[in-house]
């Protein structure tokens, strides 16, 4: 217990990404800093500005069954993957856990558009009929929560989270928040998606918000950098056990770490366009500090939600030094993977404790020369050792379009 209420842990993680399909893999390329980034081909997208994704470096298909690759949408079966891989690294097994007592939040910031849009495409060329009745079920934001509550039999509840870029993040808020007040000992939570379609490239490009670096992929993500110019469209999933701390030292199982705190909020000022001030995130920011009971001085390091574009970098810099000062270093997952939207968070989590496990701060990619108007301790060539000794702290942030910010806190333990 701490301050009377229940510390939740972290004993299982589970990653596919656009690096790695496994978090073994992710998390080696991540320390070399090796880029997922790559064109998608000739004739793939035949009159967009952009012809360059983060694709998943495992499909799916690989590890699922045929029958799970026509049952689920693509971001259902990335979400699946990454839950199956933190279940086993948790070691929870065969009744592991009441399922009365278990839980899943998973967050999906689209859900299955790539089915929506095909099965659209079929009814107007085939008619009616030709729809699967699988359509709903594949396209419902909810999905990948929902399969993965099957799955493993979860009864405490199964909620799917959508807020845009933060729904990964407002999905291991909520799951922390579930076992907090006794709903579960278990959680199942992070985010998934999968949206490299041509028509959410296009819909992103008539935004200005991607990066059109199409004669250099590998190097089109670069946060932080001063010639960045948009994000790289991405997929995959990561999914966190958050588990009671009192139910894992009781199975005797490893801890990662401790998910400490959590801070959401809102901007209140453009649907899109982050606040200048970052008002919004030094809220999420301080809130989540607070709620893990520590001071700015023991967050050492900030897994930054950091995308590449011109305006959100800066903001997010601004937000961090008013809230820590300058002394925590930073890095950006995404130089490497893209940004994976609603399944950002979820991975962001994932890279944050292991972070924390391994004491080791992975590069930014990219990085040639720092944007002046950003100052800021970024770990950039190689991988920097994690300051400080002890239960130090991390924070992670995801911020979204509509305003949505969410500051998630791990500590060492």
């Amino acid at each position: 217990m701490r301050g009377g209420r229940r510390r939740v842990m972290v004993t299982g993680l589970g990653a596919t990404t656009p690096v790695g399909g496994d978090v073994a893999t992710t998390w080696s390329a991540l320390l070399e800093g090796r880029s997922g980034v790559s064109g998608l081909g000739g004739g793939w997208v035949t009159d967009s500005p952009v012809t360059i994704a983060a694709k998943a470096a495992v499909d799916p298909a690989e590890t699922l069954s045929r029958i799970e690759v026509r049952r689920l949408d693509r971001c259902e079966q990335f979400g699946l993957v990454a839950a199956r891989e933190a279940w086993a690294d948790a070691g929870l097994g065969e009744g592991g856990v009441d399922p009365e007592r278990l839980g899943v939040v998973v967050a999906s910031g689209i859900g299955g558009v790539m089915t929506t849009i095909s099965a659209y495409d079929s009814y107007r060329e085939n008619g009616w009929q030709s729809v699967s009745p699988l359509t709903v079920p594949k396209l419902m934001p909810n999905g990948p929560a929902g399969w993965i509550g099957l799955e493993f039999r979860a009864m405490a509840g199964v909620h799917g989270m959508v807020s845009a870029c933060a729904s990964g993040a407002d999905a291991v808020a909520y799951g922390i928040d579930m076992i907090r007040l006794g709903r579960a000992d278990v959680i199942l939570a992070g985010g998934t998606e999968a949206v490299i379609h041509p028509l959410t490239l296009v819909a992103f490009a008539a935004m200005h918000a991607l990066s059109t670096r199409n004669d250099d992929p590998a190097r089109a993500s670069r946060p932080f950098d001063k010639e960045r110019d948009g994000f790289v469209l991405g997929e995959g999933a990561g999914i966190v056990v958050l588990e009671a701390e009192e139910h894992a030292r009781a199975r005797g199982i490893r801890v990662y770490a401790e998910a400490a705190g959590a801070g959401c909020s809102g901007d209140a000022y453009h649907i899109a366009k982050p606040n200048p001030s970052g008002e919004g995130a030094v809220l999420s920011m301080r809130r989540a500090i607070a709620d893990a009971d520590l001071s700015p001085s023991d967050v050492v390091h900030v897994n930054a939600h950091a995308t590449s574009t011109p305006a959100g970098d800066v903001m997010e810099v601004t937000a961090i030094r008013k809230v820590l000062g300058d002394h925590p270093v930073l890095t950006a997952t995404k130089s490497m993977t893209g940004h994976l939207l609603g399944g950002a968070g979820g991975v962001a989590s994932v890279v944050a404790v292991r972070t924390l496990y391994d004491r080791m701060i992975h590069p930014t990619a990219n990085l040639d020369e720092l944007d002046s108007a950003i100052v800021a301790d970024v770990a950039r060539g190689e991988p920097r050792p994690l300051p400080g000794a002890g239960p130090v702290g991390v924070l992670s942030n995801s911020f979204g379009f509509g305003g949505h910010n969410a500051s998630l806190i791990f500590t060492g333990v």
